[in-house]
């Protein structure tokens, strides 16, 4: 609408409404809105015309309240939004219209109108317990959880039997590493509502970080006697049986949630990392038919394209299996917001925070640890996976995975931005060594394999000196490789879905590397991925002294350690170690344009 025409509507709504004819005014002002829904004549005209009719009444007409579900149950989001945003300009006050625009603003992914449209909820309706539990939701996305579990609290503090919120909770602090909390919320909400059948799945997914695989599965297995078509709980036990190698079960349980479920991204993503597919099977010819869908959500389409991707591998097509990294990458990319600066800014606080770590160092203990980490560290895919499988065959060694604590808790530390004395360095190192505790292992070595621990090596020696680190490296091209055509579900690593940054990344990470080795090279066993797979047994013995550990010749055996393995080389670890497996990138190296050329190995 042009200005004229729009100067000219607001000239005629004002003469209807001086004529009191307000229905034809309002639909003028209303029109205005749909097309310029910031214009402040036409905002404040339809201001006037409630006041002029109603007295400025806190709640819109029912028609008009009717007239907003209506649209909301049509799935019309968008409309709902622009819809509801109009009313609140009329009745800011109406506090039930801003619970539907945060809800529609939620449902599009605009996640921080939508956690302003709740707080604003919650500031005209106190007692609104659905506010809380809603605005508690948005906090979680925004990455938020302490405050999340606030809003939750108040929540439940004005509706003591609210499941949803428990429910919520649970997922709050499952975000936080915190799993044996979630579990308890998701009982609570079981407990006030039985037949919670997401609870259960959300339980099944706690147990399973934990490691804690045959009670997930049972998780999964009793949301599927509450809700038998539950895509998603098959889709996840499938991811359980793939944790415990029972690769035939998990392709049974994607295939019931696809049969379930057709046009599930992610459990035609989890099928393909375990089928080797070939031309006739029927699963390519779905995803690119999913792929073609044009009101397909980025999300999905950026894991129909990783297992197109792996598809087009599994049959030699590399040009087109590239193609689909590609897209794939991009996409996920986007949705992560990658920022490489955020990043090297990040490297560079690290390495001028460890000065100070230096000076606030604690000494050993003179006791025996009742666990001794052994950290396994360096890039993903680069083979933390097989060094864990082969040291935890040790019997005096428990393989505990991926801890997220550092993470978690040390990253603040590490960069400076919470300030290290001895006091908060002792404080870290007991609440680490707890953590160690809770694994009720009687083993006296515990390993941590989370890669990117390497960025906390200064505040691990500085606070665990009892602690053994094994730093592991691989061919540069084919860990930055393997990383790019990896989609990674966790959320850190998003430089591995373009080229550029994968390789930019990786002298970041080299640089930090050479800079520890500056200051704690002795303390640092540095451990060669296609040495080991060449020369097996020297490698693997000289692996074992360092740890200080008489020689067990089953260490020669990873692929029989029969241990939970969550990570993207949970098929690989299972078979024999072979060598050469460094060199398969290559045969994508006619399209990378030389992104990986000058990465030093």
């Amino acid at each position: 609408m042009p200005k004229l025409s729009v100067d000219r509507a607001i000239l005629k709504a004002k003469a209807h409404a001086k004529k009191g004819e307000i229905t034809e005014a309002r639909q003028i002002y209303q029109s205005i809105l749909e097309a310029f829904p910031e214009n402040i004549r036409a905002q404040q005209g339809l201001t006037a015309l409630t006041k002029q009719q109603h007295g400025a009444p806190k709640n819109p007409p029912q028609d008009e309240i009717n007239h907003l579900i209506n649209l909301f149950n049509q799935g019309q989001l968008p409309a709902v939004v622009r819809q509801a945003h109009m009313l609140t300009q009329q009745y800011p006050d109406a506090f039930f219209v801003w619970n539907v625009l945060g809800v529609a603003n939620k449902g599009l992914g605009r996640i921080f109108e939508a956690s302003q449209a709740f707080r604003k909820v919650v500031g005209l309706d106190p007692t609104y317990a659905d506010g809380y539990n809603n605005l508690g939701s948005t906090l979680t996305d925004l990455g938020k959880p302490e405050e999340a579990i606030e809003a939750y609290n108040r929540a439940l503090s004005l509706k003591p039997d609210y499941a949803e919120a428990y429910y919520n909770m649970g997922i709050s602090l499952q975000t936080q590493g915190k799993l044996d909390a979630a579990i308890e919320a998701y009982e609570r909400a079981l407990s006030l509502k039985p037949d919670y059948a997401d609870a259960c799945n959300n339980i099944g997914i706690s147990l399973q970080i934990q490691g804690k695989l045959d009670e997930a599965i049972e998780a999964f297995e009793r949301a599927l006697s509450l809700k038998p078509d539950f895509a998603d709980a098959f889709n996840n036990m499938g991811n359980a049986l793939k944790d415990q190698g029972k690769l035939d079960g998990a392709i049974e349980a994607y295939k019931k949630a696809l049969d379930i479920k057709p046009g599930s991204a992610e459990s035609h993503r989890n099928l393909s990392t375990i089928v080797k597919y070939e031309a006739n099977n029927p699963q390519i010819a779905s995803v690119t038919d999913l792929i073609g869908n044009e009101d397909l959500s980025e999300a999905d389409r950026c894991q129909l394209h990783f297992a197109l991707a792996k598809m087009k591998d599994d049959l030699g097509d590399f040009s087109a299996a590239f193609d689909n990294y590609v897209s794939g990458g991009m996409l996920r990319s986007r949705l992560l917001d990658y920022d490489l600066e955020q990043d090297q800014t990040l490297f560079n606080k690290i390495k001028k925070t460890s000065v100070n770590l230096g000076e606030v160092s604690l000494t050993k203990s003179q006791d025996t640890l009742s666990h001794t980490p052994i950290f396994i560290l360096g890039m993903p895919r680069s083979g933390t996976t097989l060094f864990e499988q082969i040291v935890s065959c040790h019997s005096q060694v428990h393989g505990a995975g991926e801890l997220p604590f550092l993470s978690l808790f040390g990253l603040a530390l590490s960069t400076g931005d919470q300030t290290a004395d001895s006091e908060t360095l002792l404080k870290f190192r007991d609440s680490y060594l707890a953590e160690l505790t809770k694994l009720s292992s009687d083993k006296p070595f515990v390993t941590d394999k989370m890669p990117h621990n390497f960025l906390y090596i200064g505040l691990i020696l500085n606070a665990i000196p009892e602690a053994k680190i094994i730093h592991i490296k691989r061919d540069p091209g084919a860990t930055c490789w393997s990383n790019f055509k990896h989609y990674f579900p966790a959320q850190g690593l998003g430089y591995s879905y373009k080229l550029s940054d994968t390789a930019n990344y990786y002298k970041l990470y080299q640089d930090l590397m050479r800079f520890w080795d500056e200051l704690y090279g002795g303390q640092i066993l540095h451990m060669d991925y296609d040495r080991m797979t060449v020369e097996q047994e020297p490698e693997t013995r000289s692996l074992i002294d360092s740890l200080g550990l008489s020689w067990e010749a089953k260490c020669l055996s990873p692929h029989e350690n029969k241990r939970s393995v969550r990570t993207a080389s949970q098929q690989q670890v299972r078979k024999k170690m072979y060598p050469g497996s460094s060199q398969a990138w290559r045969q994508f190296e006619p399209y990378l344009d030389g992104a990986f050329d000058d990465l030093i190995a």
